[in-house]
Parts: structure tokens; C-alpha cells; sequence
């Protein structure tokens, strides 16, 4: 089977191209044997690119994390996603992408006919419990207190937000502190009851009305360099809460993005890179 590596901030995909027909069958099962490290190609998700269900689109994307989750959407992805559709597919720009969250348009610049950003309209957001979902009586869940039961932090005030999929948005101080047990810290707050169905968690840093330092722990996945929908929610919560204005630089362990929020909602800006193209064997996806 063919397919394509690609990278968005360090976030690595699988890219199969479905559009002139579906080559898996079962994407859950083959995409968490794909995505193991050292015994597959390895990769924090597996992308699908498909015909749209309708004339609205031009294509549709589906993604599914490394446990086998199905995402709603991912910016780092989609980024991915436009430029192989762009490069390989359709000269078509703006790109009308369908996707679980609804439409996503994205905006490539083309230089030599190579794809060099990509700016991508990401929905309006939303803090209703019930859109992201949040077991609350409150409707929304803004800066609000949870206990929790790990040995290195004992209590965070969360903000919980949705761009198409759910994030909860976390201030701190110190990142490096949170750095050291992101992996017991992360999986706590991303499976708490209140999330049932579970949450990509962030903790951000403000460095200035301009800018913000993130750390990422993403559903389904767990620690990644970068993330799209994340840089995007946490920029969005920084600004509600009057930390940023409406045009952050957002830095990712990964690199940059540049985030606007506007009435109609929020735009995300970055880059994507093709890493190489291969061919798997069977042992990698059914053994």
C-alpha cells in the first residue's frame, strides 16, 4: 500500500489517498498498528483523504490517532492534509474541506507551484459544555477548579473549550515543572469523569500580550510537539480571559503558529512539509 509521510510542527502523519476509492477497510485496527514507533512506520496519526459527501466540498479528511480514536479534526493534520490534496490532487484554492467538526476552508500560498503556508478558517469556537462536551451544571466551564489525584499536582483551574474538538486550557507558571510528569499529568486531567469524551489538555504560558508558550498532551496520542486545534484554543481562552490580544504567536515545541480571532472565528497559519513517499508491506498492518 502507498502512502506519504508528512510533518506539521513536528506532529507526524500517514497519508493514504482514498479519493479514487477506500483502500482500509477497518481504519481503527490499521491505523493503531501503523502508528507504532519501531514496529511500524510509526506516526502520531493516520490521514485519509476522501471524495466529499456533497458538492460543498472539494474533498473530505478524516484522521485517526495512534490509539485508533477518530478525530473530530486536527490543524496540524488538516495543514498536511491541504498540501498533499493541492500538490497531488485539485488546483483548487481556497481548499473546501469537509471534516467531522463541519466545513474548514483553507487558504494555501503557492510558490513554484509547491504549497508554502497554509492559513485555515477554524470554525467559530465554542464554550457551551454541552458543545465540547463537559459534565457540568454551568454552561459554560470557564476558569474552573479540579482536584486531582496524582502526587505532583494536586489542583488546576481549567477553561474548556471546542474548535471542532475539545481542549482544556490550563495557566501556569513554570512549564518545565509540568514538562517532567506531563505523562502521568496529562492522562489524569484528559480522562477526568467530567470530559466523557475525553480532552486534549494544554498548558500555556503568557509571555505578552502577543505571545504564548504551549505544552501539549493530546487525546488519544499523549505528548506531541504541536497541535493545530490546541495553539487555536489556547489562544482563543488566552484572549477571553484579556491575557492576548486577537493575533498571538503561539510557540510549540514543534515551532510556530500564528493564530487570529476575528468575529466569524479563528484562523490558524503554519506550514507543512512532505517527508517521503513508501510502500508497506502487509506484516505492517496485519501482523
Amino acid at each position: 500500500m502507498e502512502f506519504t509521510k508528512m510533518h506539521a510542527l513536528g506532529n507526524d502523519y500517514i497519508v493514504i489517498n482514498e479519493f479514487d476509492g477506500e483502500k482500509v477497510k477497518n481504519k481503527e485496527e490499521f491505523s493503531k498498528k501503523v502508528c507504532r514507533r519501531r514496529f511500524s512506520i510509526g506516526a502520531d496519526g493516520v490521514i485519509f483523504i476522501q471524495k466529499p459527501s456533497s458538492n460543498n466540498y472539494d474533498v473530505k479528511f478524516r484522521i485517526f490517532n495512534s490509539d485508533g480514536s477518530e478525530a473530530e479534526m486536527c490543524g496540524n493534520g488538516i495543514r498536511c492534509f491541504s498540501k498533499y490534496v493541492y500538490e497531488r490532487i485539485l488546483k483548487k484554492n481556497p481548499l473546501k474541506v469537509e471534516t467531522k467538526a463541519g466545513l474548514r476552508v483553507c487558504e494555501l500560498e503557492v510558490e513554484d507551484d509547491r504549497v508554502k503556508k497554509i492559513r485555515v478558517y477554524m470554525g467559530k469556537p465554542s464554550f457551551k459544555c454541552k458543545d465540547i462536551p463537559v459534565k457540568s451544571e454551568k454552561e459554560e466551564f470557564i476558569n474552573e477548579r479540579a482536584e486531582l489525584k496524582n502526587p505532583y499536582l494536586k489542583e488546576v483551574n481549567i477553561t474548556a473549550v471546542s474548535v471542532g474538538n475539545p481542549h482544556a486550557i490550563i495557566f501556569v507558571d513554570d512549564l518545565e515543572k509540568i514538562r517532567e510528569h506531563l505523562d502521568v499529568i496529562g492522562s489524569e486531567i484528559e480522562n477526568l469523569p467530567i470530559f466523557p469524551e475525553r480532552i486534549n489538555v494544554h498548558f500555556v504560558k503568557v509571555l505578552n500580550d502577543k505571545e504564548i508558550k504551549i505544552l501539549t498532551w493530546e487525546r488519544g496520542v499523549g505528548y506531541t510537539m504541536a497541535c493545530g486545534t490546541g495553539a487555536t484554543a489556547s489562544a482563543v481562552v488566552s484572549n477571553r480571559l484579556g491575557f492576548t490580544k486577537d493575533k498571538v504567536l503561539v510557540h510549540l515545541d514543534g515551532g510556530d503558529l500564528e493564530i487570529e480571532i476575528k468575529d466569524d472565528g479563528a484562523y490558524m497559519k503554519g506550514d507543512a512539509v512532505m517527508v517521503y513517499d513508501g510502500v508497506m508491506f502487509r506484516e505492517a498492518y496485519e501482523g
